[in-house]
């Protein structure tokens, strides 16, 4: 049997309060940093960071869902978009440098709690908007267009059927069924 105390406790290690827990469980995915990880235990995947901090990599995963809004994509496929700018970070201080200082300013602009604790999208939306003739946000989206859209695994999620010319091209595969017009 866990004790209230002993349960408050293990909420203060991973730097959530009951009420906090409570409040993101039923908005959404809980995202929980770790050392050098996040972790989504309500979807079971996991993400290491080499050279941004975890809380970082988090607020670019809310920052890319709020970019690039899809309610049917999950998590995991915008955290693999923004795993692009750890690797580069890894290699280029100054890449580094411009994610870091970009999540602080939009952490410091939203006020207590930061970023991702803003509870509603237009207000994350507003803060991109301040933000979006800054280097950081062009290096963010610039990213996203092609990391986020060109992962296979999301393709379906979509609709796309992938290339078709390894399946006899277009015209070959209905071009021209067009049952609505």
């Amino acid at each position: 049997m866990v004790t209230i105390y002993e349960r408050k406790l293990h909420e203060r290690q991973l730097g959530l309060s009951r009420r906090e827990l409570l409040k993101r469980g039923g908005a959404g995915a809980l995202l929980i940093i770790s050392g050098t990880a996040i972790i989504s235990p309500e979807h079971a995947w996991g993400l290491e960071t080499s050279a941004l901090k975890p809380e970082t990599m988090a607020t670019l995963i809310q920052v890319a869902r709020d970019i690039y809004p899809h309610d049917q994509v999950p998590d995991k496929y915008y955290a693999i978009a923004v795993k692009g700018h750890d690797e580069t970070a890894a290699k280029d201080p100054a890449h580094k440098a411009l994610i870091e200082k970009g999540v602080a300013d939009l952490d410091k602009k939203a006020g207590k709690g930061g970023y991702r604790a803003l509870g509603w999208e237009e207000q994350r939306v507003a803060l991109l908007k301040e933000v979006e003739k800054t280097p950081f946000f062009q290096a963010v989206r610039g990213g996203l267009v092609v990391s986020l859209y060109n992962q296979k695994e999301v393709w379906p999620i979509f609709g796309y059927e992938g290339e078709s010319f390894s399946k006899g091209g277009y015209i070959a595969r209905g071009f021209d069924d067009i049952e609505w017009l």
